[in-house]
């Protein structure tokens, strides 16, 4: 892979094996509340999005609005869960080796999660300090805004940037950036929500490299032709 393509990655989901662990204890912290969802349900409506849209979206399933400090009564469930269970994403540790180009993550969880949840799996030093989150910019995603902060700060343009995601939010930022994305579908989301225009879905891993090789080397083959 040519060397001045970045590669843009989330985190979680994509690099650490999170959303499972989200998904498991949010249904519990909404069904404390009254909110009775599927695995499914919460998936489409809540994964991907920042602490403010998840409660947002809370409120507007409740139809009153929660007080400014509603999570910290569920903060433990998370941590408990988080030192008991996190985990890298399987193959990532290999698939960051075989990825040339300059790497970063831009998150919307905030700075600090991003680097304990990294710390936690042995990842913080493969991409520290270039770790960008919601707190960098006004919208989170889907706004665009965050990865077109990411591509500023690594001082690369948009159309020379890759975004590895997982969520339907991600890849929707994404593809409004005027970025490639590589939509992983090896955890919570189905592959069939993160499909469209300019994206690859891929369920290993491991294949990442290869696949951006593929798609980088048919792009240059289409721009030699024109």
């Amino acid at each position: 892979m040519a060397s001045h393509f970045l590669v843009i990655f989330d985190c979680d989901g994509v690099l650490i094996d999170s959303e499972v662990i989200d998904v498991r204890v949010g249904r519990l912290v909404l069904a404390q509340l009254g909110l009775n969802l599927s695995r499914e349900e919460f998936v489409k409506r809540f994964v991907g999005q920042t602490a403010a849209q998840f409660t947002a979206s809370v409120e507007a399933v409740l139809g009153y609005r929660l007080e400014a400090t509603w999570r910290d009564a569920y903060a433990a469930w998370y941590d408990s869960a988080y030192e008991r269970d996190l985990q890298a994403v399987p193959g990532i540790g290999k698939a960051l080796d075989a990825i040339r180009g300059p790497i970063c993550v831009a998150s919307n969880s905030t700075r600090e999660k991003v680097r304990r949840n990294l710390a936690r799996t042995g990842l913080l030093e493969r991409f520290e300090p270039h770790i960008y989150s919601a707190e960098d910019v006004p919208r989170g995603k889907p706004s665009p805004d965050l990865f077109l902060h990411a591509a500023r700060a690594m001082n690369v343009a948009p159309h020379r940037c890759i975004v590895v995601e997982d969520s339907r939010f991600g890849v929707r930022a994404a593809r409004a950036a005027g970025m490639r994305v590589f939509a992983y579908a090896g955890g919570v989301t189905p592959a069939e929500w993160l499909r469209g225009r300019r994206t690859t879905v891929f369920s290993k891993m491991i294949d990442l490299p290869g696949l951006i090789d593929d798609a980088l080397s048919q792009q240059t083959e289409t721009q030699s032709r024109e």
